[in-house]
């Protein structure tokens, strides 16, 4: 059985940082790309990073280039997202989710590439 969970997030001030974590299990996330994505109230799901399996390229939505960064380490079979540099419009539940597709490819934002699914962690930037 699959199962992705997410943790890390929480309540922050504009300007800080937090590192968001997803732990998989019956899947090793060096073969799969994993995508983190994030859904804010009344918006639809939002693709912020993903990172591949085969060669560790990564790749960035225009909200989280050059203050984001997303990692993997294989022996915890984890895979990060550093955010600094936090805004309000950050606010959002982030999800990570797993492709089958060992590249994460053009299409790494799209919703119905990822075959599973996390439950989610909210983070909240405010003052």
């Amino acid at each position: 059985q699959v199962q992705l969970v997410e943790s890390g997030g929480g309540l922050v001030q504009p300007g800080g940082s937090l590192r968001l974590s997803c732990a998989a299990s019956g899947i090793a996330v060096d073969y799969y790309a994993i995508g983190w994505f994030r859904q804010a109230p009344g918006k639809e799901r939002e693709g912020v990073s993903c990172i591949s399996a085969t060669d560790g390229s990564t790749y960035y939505g225009d909200s989280a280039k050059g203050r984001f960064i997303i990692s993997r380490d294989n022996a915890k079979n984890t895979v990060y997202l550093q955010m600094k540099s936090l805004k309000p419009e950050d606010t959002a539940v982030y999800f990570c989710a797993a492709d089958p597709d060992l590249m994460c490819g053009s299409s790494w934002e799209w919703v119905v590439e990822y075959d599973y699914w996390g439950q989610g962690t909210q983070v909240t930037v405010s003052s």
